[in-house]
């Protein structure tokens, strides 16, 4: 399994942004997750990064670091979002791998921290993530707010 830069893979950057919608969109915004790909391909080291987890050829997980994931926490800079595993890979530390890599590359990119929101609680924890506190997303509705130093 290897980790790629979506930029890194134009052959697969239509396949992704389907990943990415089907994953954690709706029917009305596919064209949000469209654009915010398509504008990110044209970044050299700048927010928002899409990656894609590869095995052989196939799309098997995914995660992006953005500048904010739509919440009450603006101050905070990057957010790893979109973190996901295909169902027949799960368990087989894919996951790990992913938020491994995030927290390099967002060292890489010069950040000490990086940042996750999320309604999910026992996961991150296992892999050094702390609870840092709440945020409210776009609905007004409560989420923990998870930190982990680069």
């Amino acid at each position: 399994m290897k980790i790629v830069l979506l930029k890194e893979r134009m052959d697969f950057v239509d396949r992704a942004i389907d990943i990415f919608w089907e994953q954690w969109g709706d029917e009305d915004n596919f064209k949000l997750y469209e654009d915010c790909i398509q504008q990110s391909l044209k970044n050299e080291d700048e927010l928002p990064l899409f990656y894609t987890l590869l095995d052989e050829e196939k799309i098997i997980g995914t995660y992006a670091l953005l500048r904010n994931d739509m919440n009450s926490r603006q101050d905070l800079c990057p957010w790893l979002a979109c973190l996901y595993v295909h169902p027949d890979h799960r368990g087989q530390q894919a996951g790990k791998q992913l938020l491994s890599h995030a927290a390099q590359e967002a060292g890489r990119l010069g950040y000490h921290f990086i940042y996750l929101a999320t309604d999910l609680e026992g996961y991150y924890e296992k892999y050094g993530w702390d609870q840092e506190g709440k945020a409210f997303g776009l609905s007004g509705e409560s989420i923990n707010v998870y930190i982990k130093a680069t």
